[in-house]
């Protein structure tokens, strides 16, 4: 009974002294633009990445197994957690969607983190694993679905303390039409920040060191080859030479992914660390944190964005298949008599980037 007194006493105080709301209020005309392009923009997006990858059965190995987790990964963000969490920064009541969607949508935020984090150092390691063991048999699909799988179990476990700390709460029993979702550590002010921490680490600081390690590991491996190799003939080293190239070019994919990720969250891990050591708002004033905190969201969940865009850059193919598949369609649908007309829609602008690139 104590902690749900506290707990209302915490919500009054969010409800009533933070007189930066009317400035977050104020910026919704920005910030709800904002947002609906990162939903449209990463929901599209990833959405042909995975028909990308799983209509080409050449491409299911390993790294693109990672690759449509990833996008699985931002493409429920996108749909569950970014309308959801604009809509509880901009509502003046507040949280409207019930408890359960409240825990949901936490733990759902935090596992996709943690998803992501933990793809991306597969993916390092796969890269190696690779390069320093080109004749090794590939793994199958049962090894992908499991390690998909392993990689979801972990990061729900490690989103355990903020599912535990998560609470909804209707205040409208004193006076205020309004309800709060918001992680409360009552008494735990050091298990907060001790968790705080542990995320920052392990979202930006780990990748980076797979990354990094493996990068390494990898030129060292390419420099053994390529030494091995200047006595071989002319045609072993060109071989050579296409593989390291090919294999280069697929880990500057998974770098470029990693850094993306790492800084795109990096304000918000943050701006999260400054709320729990500076509770008395000293470092970032009660007028300004709710539009930090919100533009740091916006920020991190453009995060959601960027892997379609990279892989597509980095694969010469990417784009040429896309449109050969989508036009082979569209002309499939037009013998069968025109069916099919709102699946036509959603694939204009790729007949259009096609037609400018003169794919078509």
């Amino acid at each position: 009974m104590k902690r749900k007194k506290d707990l209302k006493g915490q919500g009054e105080i969010k409800a009533s002294s933070f007189s930066g709301l009317d400035l977050l209020f104020n910026l919704k005309i920005l910030f709800i633009p904002l947002y609906s392009a990162v939903v449209l923009i990463a929901c599209s997006g990833n959405l042909l990445l995975l028909f990308l990858i799983w209509n080409n059965k050449k491409r299911h190995n390993t790294t693109n197994f990672l690759i449509s987790n990833l996008a699985l990964v931002d493409l429920l963000m996108c749909i569950f957690c970014v309308p959801l969490t604009a809509s509880y920064a901009f509502d003046k009541r507040g949280w409207v969607f019930g408890s359960y969607m409240c825990h949901f949508v936490t733990v759902m935020q935090s596992a996709a983190v943690y998803a992501a984090v933990l793809s991306l150092m597969a993916i390092a390691v796969d890269r190696y694993v690779v390069v320093a063991y080109p004749i090794r048999k590939r793994v199958g699909c049962q090894f992908c679905w499991g390690l998909v799988l392993l990689i979801w179990l972990a990061s729900l476990a490690l989103s355990t303390p903020t599912a535990s700390h998560t609470v909804y709460l209707d205040l409208r029993a004193t006076g205020l039409q309004m309800a709060v979702c918001e992680e409360f550590w009552d008494g735990q002010e050091r298990g907060r920040l001790i968790y705080s921490c542990f995320i920052l680490f392990f979202s930006y600081f780990v990748p980076l060191a797979a990354v990094s390690i493996s990068y390494c590991a990898i030129s060292h491996q390419l420099k053994k080859r390529t030494k091995s190799g200047l006595t071989a003939c002319p045609e072993l080293r060109s071989a050579r030479a296409t593989w390291s190239r090919r294999r280069k070019k697929t880990f500057c994919l998974l770098l470029v992914s990693v850094v993306c990720f790492a800084f795109s969250w990096l304000p918000l891990q943050v701006v999260n660390l400054i709320r729990d050591l500076d509770t008395d708002f000293s470092i970032i004033g009660k007028n300004y944190i709710n539009v930090i905190q919100v533009s740091s969201h916006l920020f991190a969940m453009s995060s959601a964005c960027y892997n379609p865009f990279i892989y597509a850059s980095l694969h010469d193919k990417f784009l040429s298949y896309l449109c050969h598949t989508i036009l082979s369609q569209r002309r499939g649908q037009g013998k069968d008599g025109g069916q099919g007309s709102r699946k036509n829609a959603s694939s204009v602008l790729i007949i259009v980037i096609c037609k400018i690139v003169k794919i078509e």
